[in-house]
């Protein structure tokens, strides 16, 4: 439901443009919020109730297919919630408390986000990624 907080142990994912993977490697800009966005947009693998992660890919792509123009080279992170709090938690110097939140969306139900960033969050992207 959304505002509903996702739990610590499920899985987000988080599409990464080619221009964000240069040579196949995810860049910390692909957890960088983009001007006028008010939290990093994700989505939960557990709410796509797939069996195995490589099911729940596949669904996530379909629904990228939908909303993006995909690139052939783009990536798709794939990271647990608690091991990404707690690192940003223990790691950063004003020790940021991420929030992250179900969001969905009619075509989208796995659709969540992630709060309590600002535009210029450079190290908080290099903690996520």
């Amino acid at each position: 439901m959304k505002g509903d907080k996702i739990p610590d142990q499920h899985h987000i994912a988080r599409y990464c443009k080619p221009t964000h993977a240069p040579d196949g490697q995810i860049q910390a800009t692909a957890f960088m919020l983009r001007l006028g966005e008010e939290n990093l947009s994700i989505n939960c693998l557990e709410l796509l109730n797939c069996s195995g992660r490589e099911n729940e890919v596949a669904q996530l792509q379909t629904i990228y297919a939908t909303k993006l123009s995909v690139g052939a080279r783009a990536k798709i992170a794939v990271l647990n919630v608690g091991e990404v709090r707690n690192h940003v938690l223990d790691e950063s110097p004003d020790r940021r408390n991420l929030k992250v939140l179900h969001d969905p969306q009619s075509e989208d139900p796995s659709h969540s986000g992630i709060y309590n960033l600002r535009e210029d969050d450079e190290l908080i992207a290099e903690l996520i990624l």
